[in-house]
């Protein structure tokens, strides 16, 4: 991933000054920015799925029922993305944003920078990841 010299410039400031009002502004342009992309693709899935008409052939339909739960499944993904989003940005006025919620700890600017939704350090991200893969084992979901 290339890196803009403003993320490059957060990147290169000292640790004691993480989540500064600099790269707390940075991060809230970033999710305000991702926030109208995935409302502006979301109005599409939506028109989309709207869009469709039933008729034709079985064939058709079938062909038609398939792309509108696609469509769908898009439309969950992104609905819970600016849910995600609208969580950092409260996060942020809160104070809270770029905190583990679960160790306390920096999440770290690297992570942000990939995940700016990110509410985990990479240590517990982890660690929750193992306890899925462990839950969906012991369920025989593998």
């Amino acid at each position: 991933m290339a890196l803009s010299p403003e993320a490059m410039r957060l990147l290169a400031m000292p640790e004691d000054d993480y989540m500064n009002d600099e790269q707390l502004a940075f991060f809230r342009r970033r999710l305000l920015a991702e926030q109208a992309e995935v409302e502006a693709h979301l109005k599409e899935v939506r028109d989309a799925i709207g869009a469709h008409q039933q008729g034709g052939d079985e064939f058709d339909r079938a062909a038609i029922e398939e792309e509108t739960r696609l469509l769908l499944r898009q439309a969950d993904r992104e609905t819970r993305l600016l849910r995600k989003i609208a969580q950092a940005l409260r996060r942020i006025d809160e104070g809270d944003y770029g905190y583990c919620e679960e160790t306390g700890l920096p999440i770290g600017l690297e992570r942000l920078l990939l995940r700016p939704t990110a509410t985990l350090c990479l240590e517990a991200k982890e660690r929750q990841e193992q306890r899925e893969h462990h839950f969906s084992k012991s369920r025989g979901d593998q």
